[in-house]
């Protein structure tokens, strides 16, 4: 039988095997949510030299390569080579008592946490969806949304290299009509952006602020690509509640101040993920309650 056939036939093998690479993609997107934001601002540096060189007549400086490949990943402190075995997803955590093995400082465990999670939400899309053809562009989604989240709370920054490419896969999966028709997802995207465009500019206007930046204008507009305009109500409103629910949260556990901003992208992304598994449950039980 192909592996196909065996994963249709075997769900559990199926959910098993989105675990066990979902790890593995947790322990790659840590280096994305480490190194892009670094790799960005580097970028813009370099861009920068550039322009002044040329205005002084001068040789730009070289700087050396750094990307998601190169150099390999080693600890901040001592310098110690991370080694295959110490790369093992979880495990190598584990064994290794959440220490460096060079200089034995503590590794934060968030870098598990972030392995478990990515492998805990890809085998439950395996179970949603099983081994169908949204399997595949709905796990991508999935990724890419984490790694979004973790840069947000980070840096409060959404990379163009990752909300416009999620953009253009979500219309082109719904090129084919996996999940919703092509004009669906159109108008999805362009309502998506409009709409916290829309309300940037208004809360600009009244106060004199910036309430949100321009990437999350563009992950809306990826979501709306992938479900259509259909599901965007249900999406900000989940945001919202998200949102409420991570600040209060924060607020008791951390004492985080009430007035510091928060980014809102996590909570969009964490939105459009229910909204993915749950949306047309939640929209038919909610119209059932008004009757």
């Amino acid at each position: 039988m192909a592996i196909i056939e065996v994963l249709i036939a075997y769900p559990g093998l199926l959910i098993g095997f989105a675990l066990i690479l979902g790890l593995l993609v947790g322990s790659f997107l840590n280096v994305v949510i480490y190194r892009l934001p670094v790799m960005m601002e580097r970028e813009w540096q370099q861009q920068c030299q550039e322009l002044l060189a040329e205005q002084q007549g001068s040789e730009p400086q070289s700087e050396s390569v750094f990307n998601l490949a190169i150099p390999r990943s080693s600890c901040p402190k001592c310098g110690h080579q991370i080694t295959a075995l110490e790369n093992i997803p979880v495990l190598s955590y584990l064994w290794l008592k959440g220490r460096c093995s060079g200089c034995q400082t503590p590794i934060s465990a968030r870098y598990p946490l972030v392995e478990l999670a990515t492998g805990l939400i890809s085998a439950l899309i395996a179970y949603q969806f099983g081994a169908t053809e949204l399997l595949a562009p709905l796990l991508l989604m999935s990724w890419v949304l984490i790694a979004l989240t973790m840069i947000d709370f980070d840096h409060q920054l959404l990379p163009d290299s990752l909300t416009l490419p999620l953009l253009w896969l979500g219309l082109i999966v719904n090129a084919f009509g996996l999940i919703t028709d092509l004009h669906s997802a159109l108008w999805g995207a362009v309502a998506g952006y409009l709409s916290l465009w829309s309300i940037y500019w208004a809360f600009k206007l009244l106060t004199g602020k910036e309430g949100m930046g321009y990437g999350d204008f563009k992950l809306l507009a990826a979501l709306g690509a992938w479900m259509g305009w259909q599901m965007l109500p249900l999406i900000v409103v989940l945001s919202s509640l998200v949102g409420a629910i991570i600040g209060i949260t924060l607020t008791i556990v951390k004492g985080r101040d009430h007035q510091q901003p928060m980014p809102f992208g996590p909570f969009l992304a964490i939105a459009g993920g229910i909204a993915l598994l749950w949306g047309p449950l939640l929209v038919s039980q909610y119209l059932q309650m008004l009757g």
